[in-house]
């Protein structure tokens, strides 16, 4: 399997968002199809977008101590590393540092997983999720033949998002803990704990208006919380020009508009 951009496998294993075959879901499902008095505020958002080197290392502000990427812009940009899925934080910081920890995808192509789970921790008030049963799950049902259970591959951020809706997800267990793709095959999901609808974000301003951040008004950027771990800021900025570019690159920006 192939990341569309760069027509080659990603050197990094982490990035395992693959762009739909096609749009059906952003066509069908817009976040403008509804008033904007019925759109959600103050809840996070789940995107899959193109990578670029200049998001691997984050640089801390010597005033403010909060860390950007790609400070410079998107005319900053060079080289595209693969597709990532990630979720931007919403006002208030409604994000843990446990969480960050819990929501390590380790080495695995599992980013889509892990994004929209910890998507879902945050929309449920710090319920915690099996993030690789949902990877699992979402590469049963999504276009590609070639991702399956058990493999490293990635998949769409749609494809996860449709498991959330039809099944929901899957209450964290400890005894969970070093199963493989056959045992998690097992566990029971809560359609309470899912979805049951989904929009699709066209632009910043609409993203800016869902997320209801303050300070990334004040900044002109969103916050990601990526899913590597300790080695990467808990809460990272990125530029809405940048942002801009990514969604015109094929990104999906999911809103969850249930809750």
């Amino acid at each position: 399997m192939r990341y569309r951009p760069i027509n080659n496998d990603p050197q990094d294993p982490r990035l395992g968002r693959f762009i739909p075959d096609d749009w059906r879901h952003v066509e069908r499902y817009p976040l403008s199809a509804l008033a904007v008095e019925q759109q959600p505020t103050a809840v996070p958002v789940v995107i899959g977008v193109n990578w670029y080197t200049e998001f691997d290392t984050p640089v801390q502000d010597g005033t403010s101590k909060e860390w950007f990427i790609a400070r410079g812009g998107s005319g900053s940009l060079t080289t595209v590393r693969g597709g990532h899925c990630v979720c931007l934080e919403p006002g208030g910081d409604q994000d843990r540092q446990e969480w960050r920890v819990f929501y390590d995808q380790g080495s695995e192509g599992a980013c889509v997983g892990f994004g929209w789970s910890r998507c879902m921790t945050i929309l449920n008030k710090g319920e915690l999720y099996a993030a690789r049963w949902l990877w699992d799950r979402a590469k049963e049902t999504d276009e590609w033949p070639q991702t399956n259970p058990g493999d490293d591959e990635g998949t769409s951020v749609r494809a996860a998002a449709e498991i959330l809706v039809s099944a929901g997800h899957v209450d964290w267990e400890t005894g969970y803990a070093g199963d493989d793709y056959r045992e998690r095959a097992d566990y029971t999901p809560d359609p309470g704990d899912g979805l049951t609808a989904f929009r699709w974000a066209a632009d910043v301003d609409e993203v800016h208006r869902v997320l209801g951040n303050a300070r990334g008004d004040e900044l002109g950027a969103v916050t990601i919380l990526n899913s590597w771990g300790e080695d990467y800021p808990e809460r990272v900025w990125l530029p809405d020009d940048v942002l801009d570019r990514l969604i015109q690159e094929d990104g999906e920006i999911a809103i969850p508009t249930d809750r």
